[in-house]
């Protein structure tokens, strides 16, 4: 049998301390590969999001179409009371009538967004107003589709609800 001599082990084994800054390296870089960002970066995504539905509706308001359908993603769903639109094209060619006018027929903005802990994802909500009067809300899913880029992938409105409570 053959005997080891233990003094040589330190030397060629890691050190407990060199093994704990291993784990929390790699821990550390586990973290950093999920893309999950600070609470602040949630925030300044949030802010990113508040803007573009900002740009998105003031397109609208400026008669811009081509500003408008830039806003949308390729894929995007939208929904109307009766049919649902897929696809960029589709949306467009939906929403080109709006466009018809010196005045929009209807406005929007956010008074709320949340946007994902992984930032890759939003939601945008808040009134849809014809003549000074909240006659909606507007529901809207965005992307990040590329570095600062969001576009709308899900958008859909309700009417406000004229019920009496019981």
């Amino acid at each position: 049998m053959r005997q080891i001599d233990v003094r040589s082990l330190g030397r060629r084994m890691p050190s407990i301390e060199w093994i704990a800054a291993l784990i929390t390296a790699l821990s550390m870089l586990s973290a950093c590969a999920t893309g999950v960002p600070p609470r602040g970066d949630a925030l300044a995504g949030a802010q990113e999001v508040r803007s573009t539905e900002i740009q998105f509706a003031k397109a609208m308001a400026d008669r811009d179409f081509n500003a408008f359908v830039s806003h949308v993603s390729s894929d995007a769903v939208f929904f109307d009371e009766s049919n649902i639109q897929r696809g960029a094209a589709a949306v467009a060619a939906a929403w080109k009538p709006f466009f018809v006018g010196s005045k929009a027929p209807f406005s929007w903005a956010p008074d709320h967004v949340e946007v994902l802990a992984s930032g890759d994802l939003a939601l945008s909500t808040g009134p849809v107003v014809v003549n000074d009067k909240v006659v909606g809300r507007f529901n809207s899913i965005w992307r990040l589709e590329a570095p600062h880029t969001w576009r709308i992938v899900f958008d859909k409105g309700e009417p406000v609800c004229n019920c009496v409570s019981k």
